[in-house]
């Protein structure tokens, strides 16, 4: 039941006007282009954290995430594991530290002209602005899908009205108040998402009965999983579908290692530890972001999958049926129709503040990939110029790119589509960000090998291998006739399994073979 009174309004007007104050503090705080592109590198660490972990943790992981937790069961937790582990600690303390000196010492203000710089190549700085450019509004249509479903079933707003308030009101501030602002109205929206997230774990176990009551009921229900699933090897929503099965494969490579290694690669979120003075910061923001992670995706996953049991007793249906068969719709059915109405106003907030803030820093990133890494660095030489009036052109356009997607992606892509756009940024970016930071050897060559061999094999792998992309594209139907150019297991393995190791080798191998990066670049990269 659509939620419409005063209050509402009310409320959604303050929310607004606060984060418009927080965009116009940043717009203040913006003297220099370094202000802009990494937010005077004085963040604090709270700040950090929180704007990290609003940017890392969106619709598509509350909505997405959540709705294929409704779907294939509480297996997806291992994706929260993976969150902590490698997309806070081993993020942060061990490749954190080390981008923050060495973006420091070589002035890098993005994460392209960070790998560009250390490997004194345009290419790789062009061709990674590129990439981001191209790929990333993918990302960002389907954050903007998860919010704009939200506030369509809570508010009984058209979608494609809803696509464009949230676009509006985004781009209003990104574009004037670069990543200050981003940063500034992250941490609230943040704390927002935090507080709505810890209420709906509350309130989902009293709906239905407390903890040990829920999860018996789900795991009684292993005899409900629809005949389509059950013959993909899905066993019940409290256990991991069958060893090997075409679900076990979708669940582990796709979206557990696909996003939960591909966000040591993420541009807009690696350029994030370079907004702080020190190391000590980047030690306490740990503090902050592991809990913050744990609380947005172990609560996102668990409430998906116990959504089953909610729809069984009111309706006689598990999740899939009562969202007429679209994942994405699986969070924002269940909480439109099982909590309280106040609480549906604090947590469609709360998903406005996801949707905004990864998608400020999508933006954001976007248009400095296009307008400093490819225009100003690569096409133009690095000649001075007006780069943050490029910049907000190259935001406007990228904005404009993911609302059309917004519109044309079908339903139930959101998980889908993240993993992508994560698992290419594994295979084009990780073995060379790795080397870039902890392998001296590491050569320009080697870089440039790894980038091309991680991005086109990701590419080859989703186009004419794997099934879930590949026979919607019809690409390999049209040219050799055959839906996919493998059969079997592997057409339905991620991209992520194959050309990430791929990577790595092109840039081990290369690197070996061709000529060491001179010395006195390399002292400037890693002085102590």
């Amino acid at each position: 039941m659509a939620v419409s009174t005063p209050v509402l309004g009310t409320i959604i007007l303050v929310y607004m006007m606060v984060i418009f104050y927080l965009g116009w503090l940043g717009y203040k705080k913006t003297k220099v282009n370094e202000d802009y592109m990494v937010a005077g590198r004085q963040i604090h660490p709270y700040i950090l954290a929180v704007s990290y972990g609003a940017t890392f943790i969106s619709t598509s992981a509350i909505v997405g995430f959540g709705g294929a937790a409704g779907a294939l069961g509480m297996g997806l937790l291992w994706l929260a594991f993976m969150n902590i582990l490698v997309g806070i600690f081993i993020a942060f303390v061990v490749f954190g530290k080390r981008t923050r000196r060495m973006g420091r010492r070589l002035g890098a203000v993005t994460f392209p002209e960070l790998l560009g710089k250390r490997y004194h190549s345009r290419f790789i700085q062009g061709f990674s602005g590129a990439l981001i450019g191209i790929f990333m509004p993918l990302y960002a249509g389907i954050v903007l899908i998860g919010g704009a479903r939200f506030v369509e079933a809570t508010l009984n707003i058209n979608y494609d009205v809803a696509v464009l308030i949230l676009t509006v009101i985004i781009a209003a501030y990104v574009i004037t108040g670069g990543l200050i602002a981003v940063m500034y109205t992250d941490a609230l929206q943040g704390s927002l998402m935090f507080i709505g997230m810890a209420f709906l774990l509350i309130f989902t176990y009293i709906e239905l009965g407390g903890i040990n009551a829920a999860h018996t009921a789900l795991t009684s229900m292993s005899d409900m999983v629809p005949e389509t699933l059950a013959n993909g090897g899905h066993l019940g929503w409290t256990a991991m579908p069958s060893f090997g099965s075409p679900i076990w494969w979708n669940l582990v490579s796709t979206l557990v290692l696909g996003v939960g290694i591909g966000v040591l690669a993420q541009p807009q979120l690696a350029v994030r530890f370079m907004t702080v003075k020190n190391d000590k910061a980047l030690n306490r923001a740990v503090l902050v972001g592991g809990p913050f992670i744990l609380m947005m995706t172990g609560v996102a996953f668990t409430v998906g999958a116990l959504s089953n049991v909610y729809f069984l007793e009111n309706f006689g249906q598990i999740s899939l049926v009562a969202a007429s068969g679209n994942t994405d719709l699986i969070i924002p059915e269940f909480i439109n129709s099982s909590m309280p109405d106040f609480f549906v106003v604090l947590f469609m907030l709360a998903l406005l503040a996801a949707a905004m803030s990864t998608l400020s820093s999508q933006f954001h990133t976007m248009g400095t990939a296009i307008g400093h890494d490819l225009y100003r660095e690569f096409l133009k030489k690095g000649e001075l110029g007006q780069t943050i009036n490029i910049t907000k052109i190259a935001i406007a356009l990228t904005i404009l790119a993911s609302v059309v997607l917004a519109y044309a992606l079908p339903t139930s892509i959101i998980a889908t589509a993240t993993a992508i756009f994560f698992g290419l940024c594994a295979a084009a970016f990780l073995p060379m960000y790795t080397g870039a930071l902890f392998w001296k050897r590491m050569t320009r060559e080697g870089a440039i090998a790894s980038l091309l061999v991680g991005t086109f094999s990701s590419l080859f792998w989703l186009g004419f291998i794997h099934a879930k992309e590949a026979v919607p594209l019809g690409i390999s139907k049209a040219l050799f006739g055959m839906d996919t150019l493998l059969t079997g297991t592997w057409t339905v393995v991620d991209p992520i399994i194959v050309a990430t190791p791929l990577s790595f080798i092109a840039a081990i191998v290369v690197s070996l073979a061709t000529k060491p990066t001179s010395s006195n670049h390399l002292e400037k990269c890693f002085e102590k």
